[in-house]
């Protein structure tokens, strides 16, 4: 009986697989949008921000860390290199939650490393599992 409902409901989710992959691609772009951006309006500050972090050669790492934000969004939204891309993005989540986040805990409201864990595991999954078909890497596989 389990084994049959088990059945049923991998059969019908697996038709949303690519569906939920894409909306996934879709929210994670949208999270590094705003960051990105506020990099790149703000190269000194943040600068600034990254050395009291003790981050090593801040304006190189604002720099880099803006582009791969930036070039993030444009790539997860299009389903493009999304393997490639989740590798970099997902170095930038460990060293948000190592440098900024774990201090404060596991809890958001205490700006904790909570929505960042979230990144770092949806970027995982698409490392893992790719865009999904509802992208430009399948349609480029499948040509």
């Amino acid at each position: 009986m389990i084994s049959k409902i088990n059945e049923i409901t991998e059969s019908i989710f697996s038709n949303f697989q690519s569906l939920f992959l894409f909306l996934a691609r879709l929210v994670i772009a949208y999270g590094f949008y705003e960051p990105a951006l506020n990099k790149w309006n703000n190269i000194s500050d943040t600068a600034a921000w990254f050395g009291s972090l003790g981050i090593p050669f801040p304006l190189l790492n604002v720099y880099i860390t803006a582009s791969v934000e930036s070039l993030g969004v444009i790539l997860l939204v299009l389903g493009l290199f999304t393997r490639l891309i989740s590798l970099p993005l997902i170095a930038t989540m460990v060293v948000a939650i190592v440098t900024v986040h774990f201090s404060n805990g596991f809890g958001v409201a205490d700006n904790g490393f909570e929505i960042p864990l979230y990144y770092l595991l949806f970027l995982g999954l698409f490392a893992s599992f790719g865009a999904g078909k509802i992208s430009i890497d399948n349609f480029l596989k499948n040509k």
